[in-house]
């Protein structure tokens, strides 16, 4: 279990990981996630993309890394949700907005809709985002990077 002063060692270990890597963070903040055992870590850079990357994947990389080292460091298991200048965050409404739209779509036209390929996190927030809505049904399909959702009328 995560406690208070987990936090502000999290937030220590987070700024000399970084230090190492001669990334200079503007802003770093700790704190609880909503989720049991699990920890925020909110970063602001004035160039995030190098830490970002294409399409997240170096962000989710470093995640799994630094996850590891404060693991390791603080032997306590607990996960992490580590977000660079809220590109996460914006992420996750933007694939919100997606699959409501394209959802209503699916609705209206009684058309499926099949998405691009994408990360599991991602297929995992429009699953859970259209769970609830009784005229349309989601499902991935594809294997590895190819792994995709269609939306299909109900």
């Amino acid at each position: 279990m995560i406690e208070k002063e987990d936090i502000k060692k999290i937030k220590e270990i987070a700024e000399e990981f970084f230090e190492k890597m001669t990334i200079s963070a503007l802003r770093i903040e700790a704190g609880f996630s909503d989720t049991l055992d699990a920890v925020d870590l909110d970063i602001k850079l004035e160039e995030p993309q190098i830490l970002i990357g294409e399409r997240g994947q170096t962000l989710f990389e470093i995640q799994r890394l630094l996850k590891t080292v404060l693991n390791k460091k603080l032997q306590k298991i607990f996960y992490l949700n580590l977000d660079i200048n809220e590109y996460k965050k914006k992420k996750i409404e933007y694939l919100k907005d997606l699959a409501k739209g394209l959802a209503d779509e699916v609705a209206l036209n009684k058309e499926e809709k099949v998405l691009f390929p994408m990360p599991a996190y991602e297929r995992r927030v429009i699953h859970a985002e259209l769970s609830q809505r009784t005229d349309i049904i989601t499902e991935s399909q594809g294997e590895g990077q190819d792994r995709h959702i269609i939306i299909k009328p109900k």
